[in-house]
Formats: C-alpha cells, sequence, structure tokens
C-alpha cells in the first residue's frame, strides 16, 4: 500500500483517538514534510482537514440521528468545549449543530465521506536526470495559499507576467513557480518569479527569496500544463515513496523555461523536488 493508502487507513481506523501528524507520517512511512506534502497533492486537501472533517461529518450523522447531548458530540469528535465544536461545525457546513439535530437532516450538508483513492496516476514517471542545484536569487509575487485557494495560481500568473523583461537585473528568461514555507495544513506561500543578478534595486511590490544549492530530482511534464498536478501526485504519491529518496525540507518549483508557451499552456514544465543527498 502506498504511503497516502496508509495514511487515510491510520486515519479512519484511528479516528476515536489523538491524530497528528507527526503519528500519521509515522504509520504511512514517510517524513511530517513529505506527508504533509503528498497528501495534499493527491487526496485535494490536508491530511489534518481531512480528519477534522471526518470528524465533524460523523458528528453531523449522530447530531441527525438525534443524539441527546451536543456537548457529548462535540467531546467525541476531539472538541473540549460546546463553544470550540460549534465554530468548526458552522465553518464547515454553514449550519448550527442545533439546526442539524433539529431539522434531523443532512440534506445540502457537504458531508465528508471517507476517501477511496483511484488509480489515477501516471505510469512509469521516471525523473530527466538529477542535479545539485546553484545558489541564486530570484523576485517575483507571492501568495499565501489554502487548500480552498490554490486554484488561483494561474491568476497569480497572470499579474506577474507584466513584470517578466522589466525586473531590475532579470537574468535570462526562466521563470520559476516556487512552493514553500508549508504549514502541515494544507497551506504553502508560492512564488512566481524570475531569476536576478542582485536584489537591491527591487521594486517595493515584489518579494525575493535566495534559492540555496540543493540536490534535485527533475521531472519532465511533458503535457498541457492544465494536468500538471497528475503529475506533481504521481511524484509524491508514488515515485518519491518507491524510490528510496527522502525529500530535503526545501523548496520545490516548476522551471519554466524557453520551451514553455505562456500563450497556450504547451511546451513542457520542469519538476524540480528537493532530495537529500
Amino acid at each position: 500500500m502506498d504511503p497516502i493508502g496508509k495514511a487515510i487507513w491510520y486515519i479512519e481506523s484511528h479516528l476515536a483517538m489523538d491524530l497528528s501528524l507527526d503519528s500519521i507520517a509515522k504509520v504511512a512511512g514517510v517524513s511530517r514534510y513529505h506527508l504533509a506534502r503528498a497528501f495534499g497533492y493527491v487526496v485535494g486537501i490536508s491530511a489534518m482537514r481531512y480528519v477534522r472533517q471526518r470528524r465533524l461529518s460523523i458528528a453531523a450523522q449522530s447530531l441527525s440521528d438525534g443524539a441527546p447531548s451536543i456537548l457529548g458530540v462535540a467531546l467525541e469528535a476531539g472538541y473540549n468545549s460546546h463553544e470550540a465544536f460549534s465554530r468548526a461545525f458552522k465553518d464547515v457546513f454553514g449550519v448550527s449543530p442545533e439546526t442539524v439535530r433539529e431539522s434531523r437532516s443532512l440534506c445540502h450538508l457537504p458531508i465528508m465521506e471517507p476517501i477511496k483513492l483511484t488509480e489515477d496516476l501516471l505510469d512509469n514517471l521516471e525523473p530527466e536526470r538529477f542535479e545539485t542545484g546553484r545558489r541564486f536569487w530570484v523576485a517575483g509575487l507571492s501568495e499565501h495559499y489554502t487548500d480552498e485557494t490554490i486554484a488561483g495560481i494561474p491568476l497569480q500568473w497572470q499579474k506577474f507576467a507584466p513584470h517578466i523583461g522589466t525586473i531590475p537585473g532579470q537574468v535570462g528568461t526562466t521563470s520559476y513557480g516556487i512552493c514553500y514555507n508549508g504549514d502541515g495544513e494544507g497551506a504553502i506561500d508560492y512564488m512566481a518569479a524570475v531569476e536576478v543578478a542582485d536584489v537591491s534595486n527591487l521594486p517595493s511590490d515584489l518579494d525575493h527569496m535566495e534559492i540555496k544549492p540543493q540536490r534535485y530530482a527533475v521531472f519532465l511534464h511533458a503535457d498541457h500544463i492544465s494536468t500538471i498536478r497528475r503529475t506533481v501526485r504521481t511524484i509524491w504519491g508514488k515515485w518519491l515513496p518507491e524510490s528510496g529518496y527522502e525529500v530535503a525540507q526545501a523548496p520545490d518549483f516548476e522551471l519554466y523555461d524557453e520551451r514553455f508557451d505562456g500563450m497556450t499552456g504547451n511546451g513542457g514544465v520542469e519538476i524540480w523536488i528537493p532530495i537529500k543527498s
């Protein structure tokens, strides 16, 4: 069973117990960092958000069945107070626990059922090459994303596009989509950027970052850019756990060079995954 399958099995088998990203990663046989990234790519939400939504979905079922005590349901779901449970419940379902118990209905509630993974991964995906990346600086626009907002990355690139070619000290024409600062809850920072020789004269609306020397496995996503998540899911969910390599806690990034056509989305993108030497 792959690491994500093991993680889902463990979560579903231990929902009534204390669960942490560390304990789930241990059973899955990967690092905390690896699980945080891979689970989000493969399942679509973070591991701990999946835990919360599964627990709240079970709580909603209990309430719709007429549970006599909302506090009792809250405690079973891992919440220490009626107030904390009610806030979390309303954030997920848009209604209060009292409303669900009174209506005895789950209609229109986004209930999270147990995930059943499908084999939607690529066969025989292998790195194009391994590289030890050099130290360099990038400058661009950064945004913070959660599971719910990550679909906004293409709009971020639209906002950044007018800057390309006009940034002081820009080196070459290659662009980078850099993922960093993952928090284990499914949130990441993403920078649309280009390389720069110097960061001292950058416009105030641009961020900058140093990319440090690091060993990478480099993959080519040759299909249309709209299908890149399938390639990324395969890297994190299949290739990495089967390869024997351990992911390093460093930024991973997409590299868009002269092969990529930003107007059509064709031409190919390289995906650079940091690995421990």
